[in-house]
């Protein structure tokens, strides 16, 4: 049995190593899980990135959020051009371990438009609404 269908039987309070959680992570082909990011005091999901192994120790050894980028191959330091960082405040992996849930304490907009999340985009019957304007112009966040 895996470690997370044995969780799944367990009660609150019981634990199991983080050591042990990690390696258990099913990483998809590339290495990565996806990883949310959501606004630790008011529940606002901020946006979707990957992690790797290395982006998810890192972010869970210094307290500020590290994905891998998968356009650059590189690890991205959530905030490094634009100042924009994400600091952790909870992190937790669902059921199956397939996906981490970065609750975090975001500065200014998470979205790379300058908006405060990337979900900006509604559905609204037979249309796609933006419906949120940019907090920062782009160009003022990554020097364009």
């Amino acid at each position: 049995m895996g470690l997370f269908k044995d969780l799944e039987s367990r009660h609150v309070g019981e634990s199991v190593s983080l050591e042990s959680a990690l390696h258990a992570l099913p990483w998809n082909a590339d290495g990565l899980l996806p990883a949310i990011a959501q606004q630790y005091d008011t529940g606002e999901v901020l946006m979707l990135a990957w992690m790797n192994e290395t982006a998810l120790r890192e972010t869970l050894a210094t307290g500020r959020v590290c994905y891998w980028s998968r356009s650059r191959q590189s690890l991205w330091r959530k905030g490094e051009s634009s100042g924009q960082v994400q600091m952790l405040r909870e992190l937790r992996l669902d059921c199956d371990g397939d996906t981490i849930l970065c609750k975090v304490d975001q500065t200014g907009p998470a979205c790379h438009t300058g908006r405060r999340d990337c979900f900006y985009n509604r559905v609204e019957g037979d249309r796609l609404v933006v419906d949120k304007e940019p907090l920062i112009n782009p160009e003022d966040l990554y020097g364009g």
